[in-house]
């Protein structure tokens, strides 16, 4: 997320802390190898929930945001009832709901969020449905819809900041940009006031509606994109030649918030639906597009519903920065 937003953000990442080999490809190509295993385990979720307050949920790492604060509106909430868990297609999904009448006091926003923070390099995959349309009410706002990994920050220009945007979704645009358009995002730190990141970036001018299955490597230098197994960002620096890769220790997490109000037409609510059908993370692992979804269909024909095996000893370890 390289344009601006607020402190706030950060600080949520930094509750949720309180409670590989990389093959050489083009960008536009879909020919990544997978590198040799690195058994140190694999973290899928089918998101088999019943809904935000089920056990099972907080059981297995994941909650539902409830604090204020950015991004998005000053002023606008994030109620755990925006995350659902409904069916869709035969398979259930867990589902975010954002709201607005173009008031901030009537604006709502939602966050799926990983209340551990144990990823780092290896390969993250999620397959999500955008929506071009609000579920109901007049279309036009600046909604973000969004899954990313993300870390803690202490000061402006945190030297290991750390956060990956493994696509962020405008469909109506946004911060000065004409919608629909796609961004993918590394980052190295930021200052918050005022507002400078330091950052690589991709974008694609292009509706992303429907379900796409988002792949992000991360290993051996580079942070690479995929969008349905096509590679459309490869990162290394920042543009002062900074690495992008992180440096502490992450969680995963979907958004789904207004940017502003500006784009609102007229008094009537919109609300607008992000799903989410499955997360899946393998840990110091290069995992190709077709093997992560490959993955998934195996979960599901044993019916495995969660598996958390990611080891963090020996060689399998993250290294911890110092205190700072």
């Amino acid at each position: 997320m390289s344009r601006q937003r607020t402190t706030i953000f950060i600080a949520a990442a930094a509750s949720i802390a309180s409670m590989a080999t990389g093959a050489t490809a083009a960008v536009g190509s879909t020919g990544q190898a997978d590198s040799k295993p690195s058994h140190c385990g694999v973290l899928f979720d089918d998101f088999g929930y019943k809904s935000a307050t089920d056990p099972d949920l907080a059981a297995h790492g994941w909650n539902a945001r409830s604090e204020v604060g950015g991004p998005g509106v000053p002023g606008a909430a994030w109620p755990a009832s925006n995350v659902s868990f409904v069916q869709q297609g035969g398979q259930n999904v867990a589902q975010l709901q954002a709201t607005t009448n173009g008031t901030p006091a009537g604006t709502t926003h939602a966050e799926l969020r990983r209340t551990t923070m144990n990823l780092r390099n290896g390969t993250y995959a999620t397959r999500v449905r955008y929506a071009d349309k609000p579920a109901a009410g007049p279309d036009g706002d600046h909604i973000n819809e969004t899954a990313f990994a993300i870390g803690p920050t202490k000061f402006d220009y945190d030297p290991i900041y750390s956060e990956l945007d493994f696509t962020e979704y405008l469909p109506n645009g946004g911060w000065g940009e004409t919608g629909p358009i796609n961004y993918q995002t590394s980052w190295h730190t930021f200052r918050e006031d005022p507002w400078d990141a330091r950052t690589a970036e991709n974008h694609q001018n292009r509706s992303l509606d429907g379900w796409h299955t988002y792949v992000t490597q991360v290993g051996n230098g580079h942070a690479k994109y995929y969008i349905d197994g096509l590679l459309t960002a490869d990162h290394t620096v920042d543009q002062d030649g900074n690495t992008i890769l992180p440096r502490q220790d992450m969680s995963m997490n979907w958004n789904l918030w207004f940017i502003d109000l500006d784009a609102h037409q007229g008094t009537a609510t919109s609300e607008y639906h992000e799903q989410i059908d499955w997360a899946y993370y393998a840990k110091n692992e290069t995992v190709s597009p077709t093997k992560a979804e490959a993955a998934v269909t195996k979960y599901r024909a044993h019916d495995t519903g969660y598996q958390d095996t990611l080891i963090n000893t020996g060689s399998c370890e993250n290294y911890q920065p110092p205190q700072h």
